[in-house]
């Protein structure tokens, strides 16, 4: 008898136990983990990882102020990871309440599913012109996340000890000078090569470096470019001639160099000279060594004939609000992207913790402080600026058809006349 009730103990412990573990899937199934009946559950799915814990923390925070709201964060890695991320989700029915599109080419992808968002006061505070891609008549569609820029970041002690002034490469000619330079005394400056050009990943070069050659088409125009019903390509060559000359002097394979490996294995510890990225690395490249970060680096243009001393600048996302969500969960979920670029603790997150560029008025930006943000926002200020069009390009064809052919040219696959034409074709193709 003793043995059978020990037994029977143990048989409903074990019960007891399956039933604690399944209400405690429950819990978080749905997305509304933790969230109490009489809270609006706001649930966003976003793509910047950079700043994945500062925006967790910028969440907490607003729902200390805020108990009656409960946001739950995901957040998928930028690019192609989070474009397919998103589909995946809309398609099983898992659709968040705030996720982010890329411009008008997005725009229009998702167009059934965006709320207008022009009564929010962030939209009433966005600057001139970072509205322009997600506006549909009277309707304001999204929501910019900030201002980036991107160019080449560079090592200002290497390049001091190789003797070379960043501020003279405004020119093709210097730069490749420059890189020349820098190969020859690799040696004695420690380095592994001259840059890092992380070929395996589609976005920097069929999104960013694509664009600095591509953007004067359409007249630095994102508009323009979404209407476009063929690509030129007037600058092809000087395109070729920059991708050439990374690869050459590249930590080799580049099309297994990942940016991970780039910006932390090899840019952050001083293996390499130079990378091609943009003022979102600062927050990597402080937690790796926060004296280089503050006072080690600094972001040159990438030379473009005609166009010496310009920096791509844009808005590199926008976010938006699910129109399926209930009315209650809208309000919500407008009133959180408020507060975050609108109140003044939002505002102080915004600059200090995320290290952006605001794309809004009403802030201090005596407060920016990295100098990777620092360059890119005086060349805005001072109008020295590329526009970002790749992101009005046709859908997927900066990645699926441009760099995918950039990849299989670097491999020796096809020759750069076919890299071009293939990609012509794509956009002509898509435009139809």
């Amino acid at each position: 008898m003793r043995n059978k009730s020990f037994l029977s103990k143990i048989f409903i412990m074990f019960v007891l136990s399956g039933i604690l573990i399944v209400a405690g899937c429950s819990s978080n199934d749905g997305g509304d983990s933790g969230a109490t009946s009489d809270q609006t559950v706001v649930d966003v799915f976003q793509f910047k990882v950079e700043f994945k814990d500062q925006f967790e923390n910028l969440v907490a925070q607003y729902q200390e102020e805020n108990p009656d709201i409960k946001i739950n964060v995901q957040t998928v890695g930028g690019g192609n990871d989070y474009a397919a991320s998103l589909k995946s989700s809309f398609a099983a029915g898992n659709e968040p309440d705030i996720f982010n599109v890329g411009g008008p080419t997005e725009v229009e992808e998702y167009r059934e599913y965006l709320t207008d968002l022009s009564d929010t006061g962030a939209a009433e505070a966005a600057l001139e012109g970072t509205l322009s891609g997600v506006t549909d008549g009277d309707e304001i569609l999204g929501l910019p996340y900030s201002q980036e820029g991107y160019g080449y970041i560079y090592n200002k002690e290497i390049f001091n000890q190789a003797g070379i002034n960043a501020e003279e490469l405004t020119t093709y000619e210097a730069l490749e000078e420059a890189f020349a330079t820098l190969d020859s005394q690799k040696e004695e400056l420690g380095l592994d090569a001259v840059i890092a050009l992380p070929a395996k990943e589609l976005w920097v070069m069929g999104n960013h470096l694509a664009n600095t050659y591509i953007a004067s088409d359409f007249n630095d125009d994102i508009l323009e470019a979404y209407e476009a019903g063929t690509i030129p390509f007037s600058k092809s060559d000087e395109l070729q001639r920059m991708l050439d000359l990374q690869n050459e002097y590249s930590v080799q394979p580049v099309l297994s160099l990942d940016y991970s490996q780039q910006v932390e294995q090899l840019f952050s510890t001083g293996k390499v000279a130079l990378i091609q990225q943009g003022n979102w690395i600062y927050p990597t490249v402080e937690q790796m060594d926060a004296d280089f970060a503050e006072n080690g680096i600094g972001m040159i243009p990438i030379p473009v004939d005609g166009l010496e001393g310009h920096l791509p600048v844009g808005v590199p996302q926008y976010w938006v609000v699910n129109s399926n969500a209930d009315d209650a969960t809208q309000q919500a979920a407008k009133d959180f992207l408020d507060w975050m670029y609108t109140s003044d603790a939002g505002k102080e997150l915004v600059l200090n913790e995320f290290k952006f560029i605001p794309a809004y008025e009403g802030y201090d930006t005596e407060q920016i402080s990295d100098p990777l943000s620092q360059d890119v926002y005086k060349h805005a200020s001072e109008g020295n600026t590329i526009g970002w069009v790749f992101m009005a390009s046709p859908v997927g064809w900066q990645e699926d058809s441009l760099a995918v052919g950039m990849q299989r040219y670097l491999s020796g696959d096809i020759t750069w006349e076919q890299v071009i034409e293939q990609s012509r074709a794509d956009w002509e193709n898509s435009r139809k």
